[in-house]
């Protein structure tokens, strides 16, 4: 029995010890275990690690073959080598459509619908485009033909029916303008959708009025 407890002893000390070994504190952020779960090897736009040595523990996490360690990520080839330049001054950034940020508020409605234009030609294309587009994003909540009978409308009375009379003189400004915003139990769909498939979308919109 003294043998069991004393193996029983050794044992939980060793635990001990071990969990002590791995405590962080400062700069001393202990043992990591699969240190490639917890550092990103590409370079981040937002972390800067400058020390060509960081992460380079033993040869056996030095999974690069350029001499750095696991977990330098500075752009040589860049001012301070950062990772992410500093656009040139009085720019704004363009999608790789073209499109500049959209910069009309959220309650500026009257003004988006009364100034912004729809951009894309009136083609066939664009509709069926469109069309796919509202399958994905409007659908479930203003049913197929635009009349808020989608699955979702029954548990959210009031979703809008843009068939109706209220919404037949709705521009596609507005339309865009929503869909970028959100509007009354709409979300917002800004981050989620593209400027030119929103415009898409506003133009197929307008085929559900017959317009």
């Amino acid at each position: 029995m003294n043998i069991y407890k004393h193996i029983k002893f050794a044992s939980l000390f060793a635990i001990g010890a071990a969990l002590t070994a791995c405590g962080a504190e400062g700069d001393d952020q202990g043992l990591e275990y699969a240190p490639n779960m917890y550092h990103s090897v590409p370079y981040e736009p937002l972390k800067q690690i400058t020390d060509e040595s960081a992460g380079n523990m033993t040869e056996l996490f030095d999974s690069n073959d350029d001499n750095h360690g696991e977990y330098y990520n500075s752009n040589p080839l860049n001012p301070y080598r950062m990772t992410m330049r500093v656009p040139p001054a009085n720019t704004v950034p363009r999608s790789d459509k073209g499109y500049l940020p959209y910069r009309i508020p959220k309650d500026s409605l009257d003004l988006a619908a009364r100034t912004m234009k729809n951009p894309l030609p009136k083609t066939d294309e664009v509709l069926a485009e469109g069309q796919i587009l509202y399958g994905r994003f409007c659908d479930h909540c203003h049913g197929g033909a635009g009349q808020a009978d989608g699955p979702v409308a029954d548990k959210y009375p009031g979703i809008a029916n843009l068939t109706g009379a209220a919404y037949q003189n709705i521009t596609e400004g507005h339309i865009f303008h929503v869909i970028t915003w959100g509007k009354g139990l709409m979300q917002p769909h800004g981050s989620q959708i593209q400027p030119e498939d929103r415009w898409k979308i506003a133009r197929y919109v307008k085929k559900l009025q017959n317009q």
